[in-house]
């Protein structure tokens, strides 16, 4: 494709993703070059990070935009504009040439003519803006990383790392690298998972016999470390409480060695049936799905009959805005009060299933106190009969440094190059440690926020 033809390309794909705006865009994208399999992967990541770069910087030029400027082609235009092109450059590439843009009329070149030579981010643009934040948002966001806010926020709009777990069940890491060096594929361990490989780019990666055979998944390397605390070992009985399609129970069901029963549980059928597939690739057989429905009996019939569970909750998703800018604009408040409840009324149930010396694991991709440690904080007034394991206790010796400190994991793309995560791990203790818990109990946060930011 000529660059004129991807500046077209990337004006259609945000077009889709703009007038969808509640469904999320990595998805209409996948759809969109389906449709499209002509598109080479180079010219496929060119118009992916030509889009991506719009959807980082969506209020930064919206800010130098009139609303109704706000259209894919104009957005498209001021990206460029601000990032270094000229007005003449630009010009060329809306010329109206075969598979490019049409020329820009005299409203477009009126919008986009005053952006030349300017920089994207003005001291005069508000805090939200400029973080690209929600405003409601802003002081949750402040509150939680203090000093720290502005160069967390610069970290959480770059691009993501694109992180794979390896499979222990089909080898091991150095097999991993081996094989994909066999593919093209240069991959380096990460810096935090014992099981983690960092590659450059994604081009060739799932069509590739590393991936198709179930040697490596992609999953962030935060994302494989919630895993760890967990704590599943062969012959346990765990649940995955908020399975999802899959990602955690691999990891676990890994460490499990495929001995022992793993519950892998989601309110949604497509989710659980897309796990299927990767259970299958990775070799994994010792993992039963349970559909949650209304009215359910599965959690009183398996009371207290867990190891271990892990509750990788329904959340904001802010730890993930690198990978899904998109997300940013979809928050509401309702959303938030929405998820804080659930998170409680999962954290309830996942309780009453883990035995007595049994470990329970709550987990967000979050950033915000409120769906974190607040929600610890509440869940030990409800539930007397838990205590909070420190997190060095619980992280296995054999994984090599606990990343942070403090009782809980919290990982930041700032500080671990990483999604942000939380995991806290939670035990069901005797009745008689429960008593002296009590007595002794404190809140989790107290003197706690600044270290952990």
């Amino acid at each position: 494709m000529t660059p004129a033809a991807r500046v077209e390309a990337a004006i259609v794909l945000l077009a889709e993703i703009l007038g969808e705006p509640k469904a999320p865009a990595d998805a209409l994208a996948s759809a969109f070059f389906r449709a499209r399999r002509y598109i080479g992967a180079s010219d496929r990541r060119a118009v992916s990070e030509l889009v991506w770069k719009v959807l980082r910087s969506r209020r930064r030029l919206g800010w130098w935009l009139r609303p109704a400027e706000e259209t894919a082609r104009l957005l498209i235009g001021a990206s460029l504009l601000l990032s270094g092109t000229s007005f003449e450059e630009l010009g060329r590439v809306f010329s109206g040439a075969r598979f490019g843009p049409g020329p820009l009329d005299g409203k477009e070149r009126e919008a986009l003519r005053r952006l030349e030579g300017q920089e994207l981010v003005r001291p005069a643009m508000p805090d939200a803006v400029r973080f690209e934040v929600p405003d409601w948002l802003l002081p949750l966001l402040a509150a939680r990383f203090g000093p720290a806010l502005a160069a967390e926020m610069e970290a959480l709009g770059q691009p993501a790392p694109l992180d794979l777990r390896v499979n222990l069940l089909r080898g091991s890491r150095e097999d991993a690298r081996a094989a994909l060096a066999a593919e093209g594929i240069a991959a380096e361990p990460t810096p935090l998972s014992p099981w983690g490989l960092r590659v450059a780019e994604r081009s060739g990666l799932v069509g590739g016999a590393a991936f198709r055979g179930g040697l490596v998944e992609i999953q962030d390397e935060g994302s494989q470390l919630v895993a760890l605390p967990v704590g599943a070992a062969p012959g346990m009985r765990v649940a995955d409480l908020c399975a999802g399609a899959g990602g955690k129970t691999l990891a676990m069901a890994m460490t499990m060695e495929n001995r022992g029963h793993l519950v892998a549980c989601d309110i949604s059928q497509a989710r659980l049936d897309e796990a299927v597939k990767r259970l299958r690739r990775a070799g994994v057989h010792n993992v039963e799905r349970h559909l949650l429905t209304a009215g359910d009996k599965w959690a009183k019939r398996q009371r207290e009959k867990f190891d271990a569970v892990l509750v990788d909750a329904p959340c904001t998703g802010t730890g993930t805005w690198r990978r899904h800018p998109d997300a940013r604009g979809r928050l509401k408040p309702a959303d938030l009060d929405e998820l804080l409840a659930r998170q409680s009324g999962i954290l309830d149930m996942a309780a009453a299933l883990v035995r007595k010396g049994g470990r329970l694991v709550y987990a967000t991709c979050s950033l915000l106190a409120e769906e974190n440690e607040a929600q610890v904080t509440g869940f030990l007034a409800r539930h007397s009969g838990f205590a909070v394991v420190p997190f060095a206790a619980a992280w296995p010796v054999s994984a090599g440094p606990m990343p942070g400190e403090g009782p809980f994991l919290v990982l930041t793309p700032r500080g671990h190059g990483t999604d942000g995560f939380f995991a806290a791990v939670l035990e069901r203790i005797a009745p008689e440690r429960a008593r002296e818990a009590g007595e002794r109990r404190v809140n989790p946060l107290d003197g706690q926020g600044e270290r952990w930011a």
